[in-house]
């Protein structure tokens, strides 16, 4: 054998080549996001809601519902079914003998807010129909039993609905008949018999549904274990899974990036999450198997923030990853832990979120072991109180971008975006051709908050204001509609949204914009102190003018 010291190799040879940076490919690929650091914050003791009787129902639901007014969720209840409707700031102790929604006659597997009004809510029950409920504006005082509107169609149970994300009035609903059917609600009928649309693609029980952004798409997964994919509006099916590698049991469209997740067990009986591309549903772009665990997997999605939260049922762990639409395509974040299990799920929309904590999420658990519903903040740690414009892109609104009619014959619309920034208007969208001047409301609002001024001073001070503000543009929340885009945008202050406003990248743009803002703060004090001078002569002036008139 020939000693180490007397073999020569050639210059040729890798081992003897200088090593660079580039040959360092085991070096591990750091990946820069701004939500690396997301963190769940559960909220205290006494903002959480305790004693809910919730649900003992085995159905694989989420079994709770949020909007920025109310929270619902399915009750415990001996005959018929009923759920709970409390005010979102209705923290603490309940009451037992709370009032409740209870016109079913049996159980109830499911409950939907209307995205698009944040009083009407939908359920569907065991005794085969679907009721579309009123709330009143101060909450649930007595005893509801009687709907809004009451859907009969089915022949067994029904166990799942969803409304149109973008067209007011539509609702899906599906049941153990294996139907799904499709519902409009502005009809003068109380009792709505026959569907507008009976789909029968299914051989099984139906176990999600999720619709696409701009609702042109209806993804289900089936007790089959296939995920469709097929035209709401006709029912034609566009799309079916044939792998047998991963059973599905909830489907979830992934926003605009035209994928979808299922969540599902694989060959192995293993907990998986995977990928689809919903053009091709023959093998799934991603898989990951998660655990050995037997509880359903919950899939929520955040289309502005591309973040996918994966909640176990009867875990007390919630995962969440950042999806993007290259390879590997999903990137595991972290996790939270707890050690109460939840039961189901609710989420508040985006409109409902805290700005000013950097609050991105927010679940509320349903914890049957302690008649629990706890709060979950999902939040960006910024040292920064201020509006954080680069984690608020713009976000669906709840104002529909269409009517049932135009959905029906045929049109696709994308949701009416709107600011989360504080101050804009979030409820008060004002529409083109409508024929609204946007200072209206300011100028009733400005005339209601200072009754107390005399007839005299108010006329004085309109003329200056109209003055001032023909000078300076208006603030305005009209859309901007361009051909190129479906989406909408909206101005407020004379510039456009966060959207379009992108945050400073170097130390001097930055210091810019502080002067800016100080310049700004500035002239709108010196602007109020004007204005008080101005009252306080306009006053002096009418008790000169009444002490002349008393002397004559």
């Amino acid at each position: 054998m020939v000693p180490f010291q007397m073999c020569k190799l050639p210059m040729t040879h890798p081992l003897m080549q200088p090593h660079t940076i580039r040959d360092m490919s085991w070096r591990p690929q750091y990946r820069s996001s701004k939500y690396r650091h997301v963190f769940g914050k559960p909220a205290t003791k006494e903002n959480c809601y305790d004693g809910v009787p919730i649900t003992r129902s085995v159905h694989d639901n989420h079994l709770c519902t949020v909007n920025p007014r109310f929270i619902a969720v399915i009750t415990e209840c001996a005959g018929g079914g009923a759920f709970l409707v409390l005010s979102i700031n209705h923290t603490g102790k309940v009451d037992p003998h709370h009032p409740r929604v209870s016109g079913h006659r049996g159980n109830v597997l499911d409950i939907k807010w209307n995205p698009f009004n944040d009083f009407c809510i939908a359920s569907c029950s065991e005794d085969t129909t679907v009721k579309i409920w009123d709330i009143p504006e101060h909450g649930v005082l007595k005893n509801i039993t009687v709907p809004r509107k009451e859907l009969q169609g089915h022949s067994r149970r029904v166990g799942l609905i969803e409304w149109h994300p973008t067209a007011n009035n539509i609702i899906f609903s599906t049941g153990y008949d294996y139907q799904v059917m499709v519902w409009k609600l502005d009809v003068p009928e109380q009792v709505i018999k026959n569907p507008l649309r009976s789909i029968s693609v299914h051989s099984d029980v139906v176990l999600s549904m999720s619709f696409n952004t701009d609702g042109s798409r209806l993804a289900t997964s089936c007790k089959d274990k296939k995920i469709r994919v097929f035209d709401p509006r006709t029912g034609t099916l566009l799309q079916e899974t044939n792998c047998k590698s991963h059973k599905a049991n909830k489907v979830l469209f992934l926003g605009n990036l035209k994928m979808l997740l299922s969540t599902g067990n694989s060959r192995w009986n293993h907990r998986q999450i995977a990928l689809w591309d919903q053009e091709d549903l023959s093998q799934p772009s991603y898989s990951e198997d998660l655990d050995g665990s037997s509880g359903v997997l919950f899939p929520f999605y955040d289309p502005d923030t591309h973040m996918l939260y994966i909640a176990g049922k009867g875990d007390g762990n919630i995962r969440y990853y950042e999806i993007s639409p290259e390879k590997p395509y999903v990137h595991y974040l972290t996790e939270y832990r707890s050690f109460l299990p939840q039961k189901g799920m609710g989420v508040m929309p985006k409109r409902g979120l805290d700005v000013c904590s950097c609050e991105i999420f927010r679940f509320y658990k349903l914890v049957t072991i302690k008649s629990l519903i706890e709060p979950l903040s999902m939040i960006v740690p910024r040292r920064s109180e201020s509006y954080q414009e680069d984690i608020y892109p713009m976000t669906a609104g709840n104002k529909p971008s269409m009517t049932a009619d135009e959905w029906i014959g045929g049109l696709d619309k994308g949701p009416v975006m709107m600011s989360l920034r504080p101050g804009s208007k979030l409820d008060s969208y004002v529409e083109l051709g409508s024929g609204k001047d946007p200072t209206d409301s300011m100028e009733t609002q400005h005339s209601r908050s200072r009754p107390g001024l005399s007839l005299l001073i108010q006329e004085r001070l309109d003329a200056k204001e109209g003055n001032a503000r023909k000078e300076s543009p208006p603030t305005s929340l009209l859309p901007s509609t361009d051909e190129k885009s479906s989406s909408t945008t909206y101005v407020s202050n004379g510039q456009l949204d966060s959207m379009h406003c992108s945050p400073p990248k170097t130390e001097n743009e930055l210091r810019q914009m502080f002067y800016k803002q100080q310049e700004e703060i500035r002239r709108l004090k010196e602007q109020l102190n004007q204005k008080d001078v101005r009252i306080k002569q306009l006053e002096l002036e009418i008790k000169n003018v009444r002490n002349s008139q008393a002397n004559l």
